[in-house]
């Protein structure tokens, strides 16, 4: 009988701080558009920490670090992962797009497509936005959107937590190049 032993942290071989501030990131940019609950902020940056996420923009009364709460989640992430205040996620949207960003938002709408198409931008800029928890991504930014997409569900809930979601999003988006 074979044995499955848990790994120590010391086993798990990931980068130190240093290492990962200098390490080459994935050309993928976050969106937060009025997110609400410190503890989904602080899943954000562990999130985009675990997936070397260039940045992190937090719009409008999304909170921002240092704040205990969000440290509560983050465990850290926030002293590892870029992130930017910004007032508005619809100007910041517009400036990226003028850049030559792919926007994503992750939204339910009339017309969308399955998270699983994010493959199709290996190897473009791509920003993922994500909206408040109750009243979704902000139409105006929906519809400069490139595209709207969305993770598809079969129980009786009509959407998942946010940041559940982001860890599902996030994943489909650097999945291939983590190959």
């Amino acid at each position: 009988m074979t044995s499955n032993r848990k790994l120590k942290l010391w086993e798990l071989e990931r980068v130190d701080k240093e290492t990962f501030l200098t390490q080459k990131k994935e050309d993928l940019l976050i969106v937060l558009d009025n997110i609400r609950s410190l503890n989904n902020v602080g899943s954000f940056f562990r999130t985009c920490d675990a997936f070397n996420v260039k940045k992190i923009y937090l719009c409008g009364i999304t909170p921002k670090p240092p704040h205990r709460e969000i440290n509560k989640t983050a465990i850290g992430a926030t002293q590892t992962v870029t992130w930017e205040y910004r007032e508005s996620a619809l100007m910041l949207t517009k400036e990226l797009k003028a850049k030559g960003n792919i926007i994503v938002s992750i939204e339910q709408a009339s017309t969308t497509k399955n998270i699983q198409e994010l493959n199709n931008f290996v190897n473009k800029p791509l920003v993922l936005v994500f909206g408040n928890e109750v009243e979704g991504v902000d139409q105006e930014i929906v519809d400069l959107s490139h595209e709207v997409m969305e993770i598809p569900q079969y129980g009786t809930k009509h959407s998942l937590n946010v940041s559940v979601c982001a860890g599902i999003v996030i994943w489909e988006a650097t999945k291939k190049s983590n190959k």
